[in-house]
């Protein structure tokens, strides 16, 4: 008996040292009000606004980063064909694709004929 209100006399001490809440009562403070329920739901509707904010700043960083890299890359690509087109970088494993000797022959059997055919007409030349 004498330890029990021991622990009775502690547990009211315990009581009157700390700042009571009415959370803190057995049964009594087994629910939260309507404004605490509106409280906790606003601070994790921020915290959940703050997490997407964030996740959505990250994802759209990294997005930007994959598609400067795979732009370069298709721009690299494209510029290397453009340039074993025209014949200034050489054919690579033999395939060549060189279109200016065709385009000279081109001009000379075709566009050059009718130029000495018209000269006449075509001033200073």
């Amino acid at each position: 008996m004498a330890g029990t209100k021991t622990q009775t006399q502690s547990t009211q001490t315990r009581f009157r040292d700390k700042v009571m809440d009415k959370h803190d009562i057995p049964i009594i403070g087994d629910f939260y009000t309507k404004a605490e329920v509106d409280a906790m739901v606003a601070a994790a509707l921020d915290e959940a606004r703050a997490i997407d904010e964030k996740s959505m700043a990250e994802h759209n960083f990294k997005a930007t980063i994959i598609s400067m890299i795979l732009g370069a890359i298709c721009l690299a690509l494209f510029v290397d064909g453009l340039l074993r087109i025209l014949g200034i970088i050489p054919p690579f494993m033999d395939l060549d694709v060189s279109i200016v000797d065709r385009i000279v022959e081109r001009v000379e059997s075709d566009v050059i004929p009718q130029v000495q055919k018209y000269q006449r007409y075509i001033p200073k030349i």
